[in-house]
């Protein structure tokens, strides 16, 4: 939250004591499900999530990945009733935020409700990229998008190093993020490296030419941090 603006001891002292419990989720299981009517928020404190739903007919679309420290269901206690699921795509630890100290937080705690209210508009900031991106952009350019946006996440937290970091989705995961075939990922991502803009071996991806692949993507970083929020 301190990318948004600065935060008092006091406010650290809330937000630590807001996380009532930590739990461990195994990779490939829900720890949020459609239509669950959650009675806590869930912050990620280590590993990778992803916000999906599923159609009728089987297929899965993946609308959201998650970095340590992003609340993936802040929205939740305004929703009441989840209209999609949350995936750990890697083993996950998550704390538990009682919508009760949400509520306190936001009668009581003006600056860190602002806060708050700044990673919700952000998150929506990054869905609307995320549309563009699945309606307008080409399945090279949206597959740029998602690796600048990534980095820039990723980078925040303290998570890579130089233009290396760890992207730990399967295939048919990037496939379902992308809203693409698993044959037609592979292809997507040997272009990437024929154009020497990444080396992508095993979990660990790296940037080879940053301003090319903000060029290809039309990445502008700053939806990401909307450093404008007065105290």
């Amino acid at each position: 939250m301190e990318q948004y603006d600065r935060l008092s001891e006091a406010e650290r002292q809330v937000l630590e004591s807001a996380v009532v419990r930590q739990r461990t989720v195994g990779r490939g299981e829900d720890m949020i499900r459609e239509g669950d009517r959650p009675t806590e928020s869930t912050v990620l404190i280590e590993g990778f999530a992803g916000r999906y739903n599923v159609l009728r007919n089987g297929k899965r679309q993946i609308t959201a990945l998650h970095v340590p420290g992003d609340f993936t269901d802040l929205h939740s206690f305004l929703l009441k009733t989840m209209d999609h699921s949350v995936l750990a795509i890697t083993p996950c630890t998550i704390g538990m935020v009682p919508h009760e100290t949400l509520h306190d937080i936001f009668e009581n705690h003006p600056h860190l409700a602002r806060l708050l209210a700044v990673s919700l508009a952000v998150d929506a900031a990054i869905h609307r990229h995320w549309m563009v991106a699945v309606g307008r952009r080409s399945a090279l350019e949206h597959a740029a998008h998602l690796l600048c946006a990534l980095f820039v996440r990723l980078q925040v937290v303290g998570l890579t190093e130089g233009y290396r970091f760890r992207l730990p989705l399967t295939q048919a995961e990037l496939g379902d993020t992308l809203g693409l075939s698993a044959v037609h990922v592979n292809r997507v991502v040997q272009d990437l490296r024929k154009e020497n803009l990444i080396t992508w071996r095993g979990e660990m991806v790296t940037i080879e030419d940053w301003p090319r692949l903000q060029q290809l993507a039309d990445f502008d970083p700053t939806f990401l941090s909307l450093q404008n929020e007065p105290r």
